[in-house]
């Protein structure tokens, strides 16, 4: 089977869009499968759709990486969004060619640095996982190249700067809060640490824009499983398959000019450019992490082991939604009232994804902490406006209690625990797991005292919330008597 790459779509006569040759505008640190379904798609797009007319050069951040299976099909992949939309299975299949190579400056330097010589740059974008954005003291300006991201990108700075050209739009994507200024401060540590001038750091304020974004869309990746009679059906042999959901969104703070380089809106993205992007991350923590916190460890109590399996029974999904719209978009503040039932709505068809086997057990891991920032927030504050409990957040703190009460026994970190006869782990950090073992033989009462009462689980919030400890416990009375599956039923009566 012919190998992906240009002259092979060719010779197939294939119609879809394709941009074979166009300026280098993005370099893009990360090559790995989000980016490739997220940033490097829209960017395909605004080619096809906005004449972008951009190709983005990428750059391994680490020194294992695709640079040569990327290089050996010419930039090219095959890209699969996949899920559901509007209650609809969708699947569409998207040849991308916006990327124009793969550099490892590992190998190449040289090349790496020849990108800050290209006056058509304009764009840096970046993916290096949670732990990219770090500053590491022990990377000199002179290695070759620095090995953390943020020491590589004070070094193609510096380059771009000696080679007296204009700054970049840098759009960080890490998944870390306040993602771009993470990264400016760490520039500015690096040309503290390397001595470099005072002119250079009054370019880099000036020149350049740290932008701030935030991200979502899952992507599983390379479909290993699916890939062989993937590329039968193709037709080609693409070793590069990735694989996303529908949904996408991304928003950048930033100032508006930025849409007059970057064209989103002509093209129809869903990519916002804010003045602030905290809204919009306190929405996704709110109503997507929200709802997936307050309903997975209920649901797998009832039997359910995978979110899509959730939304198709009536008592679990209905439970999800009294949470998110009698409950958490009410007391959400900052966004349009349309904005975050839109959102909430998109996550009934994410949940319901027919082609992601999402397991309740791995959402439940340091379900503990998850519970604090996703879920406990909505709960004050719906407490400080409407002067009453959620009834569906407080039974989810009562579910969370005995999902963890339910593990017998400590084994290689985790909690040991049996449903219907079989075993599974409770996974978080070794203390809370430590407070709950200690509580194995408690009765319900003395558990839900006791958790609610540990302050450093929930500092004082908890402790101090009117009537919070009577509905938990009256809750667990409930689960007893009733069983978890029932309970949900009543509960959201």
């Amino acid at each position: 089977m012919e190998k992906l790459c240009y002259k092979t779509l060719e010779e197939k006569g294939y119609d879809g869009y394709l941009l074979k040759e166009a300026p280098e505008r993005v370099l893009q640190f990360g090559e790995g499968n989000f980016l490739r379904a997220f940033v490097d798609y829209f960017i395909d797009l605004m080619n096809e759709k906005a004449g972008f007319d951009s190709k983005v050069v990428l750059c391994q951040p680490i020194a294992p990486g695709l640079a040569d299976m990327i290089n050996d099909q010419e930039g090219l992949y095959t890209l699969f969004l996949r899920g559901q939309e509007n209650g609809q299975k969708v699947n569409k299949k998207r040849v991308i060619s916006c990327v124009s190579r793969c550099i490892n400056p590992y190998n190449d330097f040289d090349a790496f640095k020849a990108c800050a010589a290209n006056p058509d740059l304009r764009f840096i974008v970046s993916n290096t996982t949670e732990a990219g954005i770090a500053f590491d003291p022990a990377c000199k300006a002179d290695d070759a190249p620095a090995s953390s991201f943020p020491g590589k990108l004070t070094q193609l700075l510096y380059e771009r700067y000696n080679n007296k050209l204009p700054g970049f739009i840098i759009l960080s994507c890490e998944l870390i809060d306040r993602n771009g200024d993470a990264l400016k401060k760490c520039v500015d540590q690096y040309i503290e640490l390397w001595g470099l001038s005072s002119d250079f750091k009054t370019w880099v304020e000036k020149e350049n824009i740290f932008c701030s974004t935030l991200v979502d869309r899952i992507v599983p990746g390379y479909p290993r499983a699916e890939a062989a009679s993937i590329c039968e059906e193709l037709g080609y042999q693409d070793n590069i398959i990735d694989t996303g959901e529908v949904f996408g969104t991304w928003v950048i703070e930033g100032p508006q000019s930025i849409k007059k380089e970057f064209p989103v809106d002509e093209a129809g993205l869903p990519i916002l450019v804010v003045d602030n992007v905290d809204p919009y991350k306190k929405r996704k923590v709110r109503i997507l992490n929200g709802a997936h916190t307050s309903m997975i460890m209920a649901a797998y109590i009832a039997g359910q082991d995978i979110v899509r399996d959730c939304m198709k029974d009536d008592v679990i999904k209905g439970y999800m939604n009294k949470a998110l719209y009698d409950e958490i978009i009410p007391v959400l503040t900052g966004l349009e009232e349309n904005d975050k039932k839109d959102f909430a709505a998109a996550v009934t068809d994410r949940f319901a994804n027919p082609f992601i086997d999402h397991e309740l057990l791995s959402i439940s891991l340091n379900s503990a902490s998850k519970w604090k920032a996703r879920v406990m927030p909505t709960v004050i504050e719906y407490y400080e406006q409407k002067k009453s409990l959620p009834k569906v957040l407080t039974f989810s703190f009562a579910a969370f209690l005995c999902f963890y009460h339910m593990g017998t026994e400590l084994r290689d970190g985790a909690l040991v625990a049996t449903r219907d006869g079989k075993e599974f782990l409770i996974k978080d950090d070794a203390w809370v797991l430590e407070d709950f073992l200690a509580l194995k033989d408690a009765d319900d009462d003395t558990l839900a005292d006791s958790i609610i009462a540990n302050e450093k689980m929930w500092d004082k919030s908890l402790k101090e919330l009117p009537g919070f400890a009577d509905e938990v416990k009256a809750d667990l009375k409930l689960i007893a008597t009733r069983g978890m599956y029932e309970a949900m039923k009543e509960i959201q009566a």
